[in-house]
């Protein structure tokens, strides 16, 4: 369906018209006629679905119609993010569609300078995008108001219970006036999220263009059996292959489970001459944004991630994801591999399965009712593994003066310096230092 038969104002349709979007997705043709109507709703959707455009495009709508301004550490629309990348993109999604609609919007999330947030919210803001940890940091503060929302969004919201934010959220939903219009979404629907959206939702509709925890219908799924410690030659084969003039690859997600593994995993692959970056909790948000501003700009093809990132990373062209460790959690492999095919793209998303890994190989299974297709190891994968092991070339050194660096190999890591030799004085057993007679008398002197 046409934008233009969806209610939506001039000045969105001219925003979508820069963007060269015509056509409304399954969700935004459900979405947006109630939302408009000022509905709560429930949305069961995988990332990938145009959500972001379902809820925000009806919201600037009704925002810019009541023609009333912020004031001061006030917004009148809260979108709460389960990680900063998904903020980040959501509030540059919200600029370019309220560009003609005149509505300010604002980012908060760890990482960043709370002093640069304060000045941001001072004056009030139309729509504010959070993560939950910060925006409690600034409420408590004194630098924010929840007195004045008139739009909640709760996105992801079986991430934000993954990541532990349900304490949070409960409180955030008491700040908030009980007189608004309240949306909910996630791409899985259990009891626990069940139980959260009868706390945030009054009477609200609900629409579903999937089945909770479906995969993307456009990803062929593989998986390949393989010891733990044969994984990187597998990769290192396989990547090899895919970026040859006759492979197929053009970006590469590889998840990990851990923020270490994910670093390793980066680490071995530049030992082999491959170039990746890594995206993580433990990086700095100059460094996530670095990653990913590298990958989304194709200059380093292969990222890889934690799970943090399965729901934070909306780059479009990634025609594979890698599962170098299944995750424990089984919904999280639906919103790994929903990073490829998006907006209507063909994806590949293959799995290592490991021995230890199997119990996890059949929840993901069970979880999405479908078998994933057995891929076996290369016919020549011994050698190829023992000669890729035996011909792994060092990192490359970095420019004369500098330190080398240390970690995953991502511009910004911390540097591995030398620390000074210790200058404390020689103590004696009883802990004082010994005078020059009690030395002559050890000596004998």
């Amino acid at each position: 369906m046409s934008f233009d038969n969806l209610g939506l104002s001039q000045p969105v349709l001219q925003a979508l018209a820069l963007k060269d979007y015509t056509q409304s997705t399954p969700i935004q043709e459900q979405a947006i006629p109630l939302l408009l109507k000022g509905r709560d709703l429930l949305g069961i959707a995988q990332t990938g679905t145009g959500k972001t455009a379902a809820f925000m495009l009806p919201s600037i709508d009704r925002l810019a119609a009541s023609d009333k301004r912020p004031q001061p550490r006030t917004c009148r629309m809260l979108v709460l993010a389960p990680t900063r990348e998904l903020a980040g993109q959501i509030a540059e999604s919200a600029k370019a569609y309220g560009r003609f609609s005149h509505i300010s919007v604002a980012t908060v999330f760890g990482g960043t300078s709370i002093n640069k947030n304060r000045q941001e919210l001072s004056r009030g803001v139309d729509v504010l995008v959070a993560t939950p940890g910060r925006l409690i940091d600034l409420v408590e503060q004194g630098f924010l108001t929840l007195k004045n929302v008139e739009i909640l969004v709760l996105d992801e919201a079986d991430q934000m219970l993954d990541l532990g934010f349900i304490h949070a959220l409960k409180a955030i939903v008491k700040m908030l006036p009980s007189k608004r219009q309240s949306l909910f979404f996630s791409a899985t629907m259990p009891k626990a999220i069940k139980d959260l959206a009868d706390k945030f939702l009054t009477d609200p509709a609900q629409v579903s263009v999937a089945p909770a925890s479906t995969t993307a219908e456009r990803v062929d799924q593989y998986v390949t059996y393989v010891q733990q410690t044969e994984k990187q030659a597998l990769l290192t084969m396989m990547l090899r292959a895919g970026f040859s003039d006759r492979g197929n690859m053009d970006r590469v997600l590889i998840f990990t489970r851990t923020k270490h593994g994910a670093d390793r995993v980066v680490k071995l692959l530049a030992g082999n001459g491959i170039a990746a970056n890594a995206i993580h909790g433990n990086k700095s948000q100059p460094q996530r944004e670095r990653a990913l501003g590298e990958f989304k700009s194709g200059k380093v093809k292969i990222l890889v991630a934690t799970d943090i990132a399965a729901r934070g990373i909306d780059v479009s062209g990634v025609s594979h994801v890698i599962n170098f460790e299944l995750p424990n959690v089984s919904e999280q492999y639906v919103h790994r591999i929903g990073r490829t095919a998006r907006a209507g793209a063909a994806g590949v998303a293959i799995a290592y399965c490991a021995e230890d890994e199997r119990a996890y190989l059949k929840g993901i299974e069970k979880l999405t009712r479908q078998r994933i297709e057995v891929v076996p190891l290369p016919e020549n994968f011994l050698a190829e593994a023992a000669r890729i092991k035996s011909s792994r070339v060092a990192p490359p050194a970095p420019p004369k003066g500098q330190p080398r660096h240390h970690g995953d190999g991502e511009a910004g890591e911390r540097n591995r310096v030398k620390r000074p030799k210790s200058r404390r004085p020689n103590f004696g057993h009883a802990g004082k230092p010994k005078s020059n007679r009690a030395k002559r008398r050890a000596s004998g002197r």
